[in-house]
């Protein structure tokens, strides 16, 4: 590790992993907060966040690159290659230089964020296109989830597939592990969510099914909630869900708001504001600010012209990234106050 690197690599919120009409899976984004680099001088500046994101569309070169940027400038401060085919999730181990990708090359692929530009380790197993990432806290084991209908798990030291799980009909649309727990969320294709205990690798509880397919997932900080998101259309469908994770394992509250499918949905870090708040994108175009517990809706920003909506990353308590099919990363500001407010600052 470079010298000033011990700086926890913090991830906040990806994309769900959905096509264009070139099939293509589009621009997506994973917040990271560690050691900016200059790369050309193999030194490092001062910890400042960054964001790790696929180079996709709209971005034409490279689809099978994953690029980590700064989300102050825009700049590219690594670009990571190896892939065969398009990445499909990107994310990044906590309290370690350590970032992970997805392929519809089948494959998912480690990273040393300080290391060279080819991967550090490869999982090899998945028969169809790669669709969920999730790494243990420890950054020890990490999970995937595929259109093969199947979960595995592997040893990231040494690549060894330890475990793999299948279930009929559960297309994996995204993973991620509740802190602190053994646990992994899972969406599908099925309209399900899936709790996972990863230490035998076997369903612990399955939620009631919804009425569309489920996007995306969050688990929040503390393990005491998860959210999923669903897919819709004109109206119908395209909330996001609250559910509770120790006590009832019920469902607490639906947002319910976006006009077309939701794709991403994410915890908000306690800031300024005194209400606990979730936001989620859409393919309406928007970015939405939600009441945790109460389900209204507290902002919403509409980003004319950027297309489908498709990945919402956390920065801090007032920054959100939201990657779109048309025009790049947005930054998003949330001000303070009664009367809470979504602005666009920057986009790259």
């Amino acid at each position: 590790m470079l010298p000033g690197t011990g700086q926890a690599l913090k991830a906040a919120a990806y994309a769900v992993g959905a096509q264009n009409q070139k099939n293509m899976f589009p621009l997506q984004a994973w917040a990271v907060h560690g050691s900016q680099c200059n790369i050309t001088k193999n030194v490092c500046n001062p910890p400042s966040p960054a964001l790790l994101l696929p180079l996709l569309m709209p971005l034409p070169a490279a689809p099978q690159t994953v690029a980590v940027c700064s989300w102050r400038s825009g700049a590219a401060l690594r670009r990571f290659v190896g892939h065969e085919r398009e990445v499909s999730k990107v994310t990044a181990a906590p309290d370690s230089d350590r970032v992970f990708s997805a392929s519809r090359d089948k494959t998912v692929m480690m990273w040393e964020l300080h290391g060279t530009s080819g991967p550090s380790q490869r999982f090899l197993g998945h028969d169809l296109v790669v669709t969920g990432l999730a790494v243990s806290p420890d950054a020890s084991q990490l999970c995937s989830g595929s259109r093969d209908n199947t979960v595995c798990k592997w040893d990231t030291e040494t690549g060894e597939c330890l475990g793999r799980a299948a279930i009929s009909r559960n297309l994996v649309t995204h993973l991620c592990w509740v802190p602190g727990e053994p646990y992994v969320i899972q969406t599908s294709e099925d309209k399900t969510i899936r709790i996972w205990d990863s230490r035998e690798l076997q369903v612990a509880h399955t939620f009631p099914a919804k009425q569309h397919i489920q996007t995306c997932c969050d688990a929040s900080q503390d393990g005491r909630y998860c959210l999923s998101s669903s897919s819709g259309s004109a109206g119908e469908g395209s909330e996001a869900t609250l559910w509770d994770l120790r006590q009832t394992r019920n469902r607490v509250c639906e947002y319910k708001g976006h006009l077309q499918t939701t794709t991403s949905c994410v915890f908000l870090p306690r800031g300024p504001a005194v209400t606990p708040s979730i936001a989620t994108s859409s393919y309406d175009s928007t970015v939405k600010v939600w009441d945790r517990d109460t389900g209204a809706c507290l902002a919403s920003l509409c980003l004319e012209g950027s297309g489908p909506l498709v990945s919402l990353a956390v920065c801090d308590s007032s920054t959100l990234l939201c990657a779109s099919f048309h025009s790049g990363i947005h930054v998003l500001r949330m001000s303070d106050g009664a009367d809470p407010a979504l602005e666009e600052v920057a986009a790259f």
